[in-house]
């Protein structure tokens, strides 16, 4: 990771130590502070990590000051966002007003934020194991712009990992993935503490996931012990010392460390003659160091693993350490929320060098200390991203949607028409897919630009004639082709939508994956937004229309997450013009300043195209008509002044919808309205707008809905997501859906068995006409 000219001098080892321990302080006093500002009267504590980030002040502490980069871009764990504010104070990097203001409004956000806190922060973190992941998705990211434009050669993508974040399942899906193992740039740094948030970690996990790592094709250090403890085995004892140690439980280490001298004088040697012999040549000051000498707080140690990390693999280094170090509160397993009390944090205060009267004091000028924070940040410093701006995107690609189509196969056609009509557009188009990208229509554009990877491979199948998708792996490709995780497609998503910020390269990245599994998805595709990543998820094919595949692939849900997701705006449109509108606007709001992400929900079922009755193209209808689709919806029939009823269709049910229109006008002898919706999301809005709840285009619902007029929803999902429409236009209103786990069978049986069929439909707008 750094030059071997880069690890502290002894000189410089001294003030690295006055350094840390102040990191220490400021971190804990952070937490403190919080803690005792003036109730607010809701009586919800506020929290904070005092015992986390005492694990990570040694690790952090030697990372920035002895081995980081100005290239180099850290994801740091959640609960050390304290240590990372201490450590940007100390370089002149954050205000020092700010340093009371951690959890408070418009203060330090209570985990590391790259759009919210006011100091640098490379990596949003606060989900567990997303952080540690991002790394690996933002090296990627890296990688592909590399190959697409230019950009100056970059760093490495650091991870620092709490030693329980390896159980989330995100880790090991990242790792699964074939291109990781081709990232030497990422490193991460595990915070081997032995304990997460109520309990000591049981048995010894760290030999087997170094072990799973290592078969990954990663590099793997181990930094267990310190130089004082290590200095102890090379005496008579010393072996038996180790040997001890080693083969230590967690359990008892820890217990160990809360144990007085006379108490560790006894349980440590155990019935070893020579290892009691060694204990009883230590002073009680010695014994109790000895224990606690881990690798993980041993700067020099640190630095040196840092200097070894590899340029040709990925690395993970282990780093053993203590939560709670140098805290009354070490060792404990209660430790995770525990805080000092005044009289702790007075003793601290003075046992490390810092003032409780002036607990936010920095270095004086002139000091050792002073001018290596001076020199730190000046080899640190970064110059300012200059971002290009992303090309403009039209309003429409001219193609005539005719014959039977699904949206599905609109959004493969809506790429090769993009790369034919707007090829600077095309350009910064990236595709993923976890596994499924011929399966949700990409095959054409594939073979168009290519598979990306970061070298170029032979296509065994080529001038294969059955193979209808030509697999040409280069590093100018245009889709990414993921395995059956995700978890990683929307990992890397939300890093491929970060460029524009990052790198000063925006890219329009599209990820397409089967619309049941979003959910599965759902947190890190979240976490993303949260970062600032911008990008368009397709969520197809979706609901129980797909219906041979029975209950195993539908989605009900997946509408009301689209409708209730911040930072996006979810669309179902049934068309494919539709589509196409709908998605060149996503296109227009992506890698900018206020930019937002999309989720689309498409669907295989192939529609009538006649049935969106288009007007004339370069009518002012037909602006008119775009302006409503992008707006979340139209009057597809116009229906009698007022109708009878009005029914509301979106996605798939279409067809349903109009037939149902078409016999209630038999039976009434008077023409309902149909509104297709394209956006649930945006009608959401736009009510929410008219009453002065937020922003929107409420101009939409006096076009679609009038006051009072019975109203019947359609929707292959669950019927809830449509119903605040009767709020809108104060309308009796019956909402038809999807609410519960799918059949296997024809379509007609499947939408009957659910109740979204046009006989449903046309008896449930019956008993609102006649009530």
């Amino acid at each position: 990771m750094t030059d071997t000219a880069l690890a502290p001098a002894p000189a410089d080892l001294e003030a690295l130590e006055s350094i840390q321990r102040r990191v220490l302080w400021l971190s804990t006093a952070m937490v403190h502070v919080a803690n005792h500002r003036p109730p607010d009267g809701s009586g919800i504590k506020v929290g904070g990590h005092q015992a986390s980030s005492a694990s990570m002040v040694s690790l952090m502490t030697a990372l920035w000051f002895s081995a980081l980069r100005a290239e180099d871009r850290v994801s740091v764990k959640p609960h050390a966002s304290p240590v990372l504010h201490s450590i940007n104070y100390l370089l002149g990097w954050l205000d020092r007003r700010y340093l009371p203001t951690l959890r408070a409004f418009g203060g330090l956000q209570s985990y590391p934020s790259r759009t919210k806190d006011p100091d640098p922060v490379d990596f949003s973190t606060g989900s567990v194991g997303i952080g540690a992941t991002a790394a690996v998705w933002a090296a990627l990211a890296r990688r592909y712009v590399g190959t697409h434009f230019p950009l100056a050669e970059g760093g490495r993508m650091i991870s620092l990992v709490g030693d329980a974040e390896l159980d989330e399942g995100a880790v090991w899906e990242a790792l699964a993935e074939p291109l990781v193992s081709m990232l030497p740039e990422l490193v991460w740094v595990v915070d081997l503490n032995r304990q997460s948030l109520d309990r000591v970690v049981p048995g010894a996990a760290a030999g087997g996931r170094a072990g799973m790592l290592a078969a990954a094709g990663w590099q793997v250090i181990t930094v267990k012990y310190g130089r004082f403890l290590e200095s102890l085995f090379s005496l008579e004892g010393g072996p038996e010392l180790r040997d001890r140690l080693d083969g230590m439980g967690n359990g008892e280490y820890q217990r160990l460390l809360r144990c007085s001298p006379s108490e560790l004088r006894a349980r440590l040697p155990g019935p070893s003659g020579p290892l009691r012999s060694l204990v009883d040549q230590l002073d009680d000051a010695s014994l109790q160091r000895a224990l606690r000498d881990l690798g993980g707080h041993d700067l020099a140690k640190l630095a040196s693993a840092f200097s070894a990390v590899s340029q040709e693999q990925p690395t993970v280094i282990f780093a053993h350490t203590i939560k709670g170090w140098s805290l009354p509160t070490e060792g404990h397993p209660a430790n995770h929320s525990a805080l000092l009390s005044e009289d702790q944090m007075r003793e601290l205060a003075s046992s490390l060098g810092a003032s409780w009267e002036d607990p936010w004091a920095g270095f004086p000028p002139g000091s050792p200390e002073a001018a290596l924070c001076a020199s730190v940040a000046a080899r640190l410093a970064r110059e300012q991203v200059e971002g290009a701006a992303p090309p403009a995107v039209p309003t429409s690609l001219g193609r005539s949607h005719a014959g039977r189509v699904s949206t599905q196969q609109a959004l493969g056609r809506f790429f090769l028409d993009l790369h034919r009509a707007a090829p600077e557009v095309a350009a910064r188009v990236v595709t993923l897919s976890p596994d499924v990208a011929s399966s949700t229509n990409l095959g054409g554009w594939i073979n168009k630009v290519g598979v990306w990877s970061p070298t170029d491979r032979p296509d065994w199948f080529e001038g294969d004639r059955e193979a209808l998708v030509h697999w040409v792996e280069r590093g100018a490709g245009q889709h990414i082709e993921l395995g059956i995780a995700e978890t990683n497609l929307v990992g890397l998503l939300g890093e491929l939508g970060a460029t524009w910020s990052r790198l000063g390269q925006p890219l329009f990245p599209v990820g397409t994956l089967y619309d049941p599994f979003v959910g599965r998805a759902l947190e890190p595709w979240s976490f993303g937004m949260y970062a600032g990543g911008q990008s368009i998820l397709v969520g197809t094919p979706s609901g129980v229309t797909l219906a041979p595949e029975g209950g195993a692939h539908q989605s009900v849900v997946t509408p009301s997450i689209g409708l209730e997701q911040p930072g996006c705006v979810a669309f179902e449109p049934a068309f494919g013009k539709d589509l196409e509108w709908v998605l060149l606007s996503c296109l227009s709001r992506l890698g900018r300043p206020g930019g937002t992400s999309a989720y689309l929900r498409l669907s295989t079922r192939p529609i009538d195209q006649s049935l969106a009755r288009l007007p004339p193209e370069g009518s002012p209808e037909r602006g008119r008509r775009r302006d409503l689709v992008l707006a979340g919806g139209y009057r597809l029939v116009p229906g009698d002044s007022p109708p009878p009823v009005v029914l509301v269709g979106m996605g798939a049910v279409m067809p349903e919808v109009l037939a149902a229109c078409s016999s209630l006008s038999s039976l009434l002898g008077r023409s309902p309205a149909v509104v297709c919706v394209t956006s649930a999301d945006l009608l959401w809005r736009a009510a929410q707008a008219r009453r002065g709840l937020g922003e929107g285009e409420w101009w939409v619902l006096d076009s679609l809905f009038e006051p009072g007029v019975p109203m019947v929803t359609v929707m292959d999902g669950h019927p809830h997501t449509l119903a605040f429409l009767g709020a809108v236009a104060g309308s009796p209103i019956t909402c038809l859906g999807v609410s519960g786990f799918g059949q296997s069978g024809a379509l007609a049986d499947v939408y009957r068995y659910h109740g979204i069929d046009t006989d449903t439909i046309v008896g449930a707008a019956l008993d609102l006409v006649e009530g």
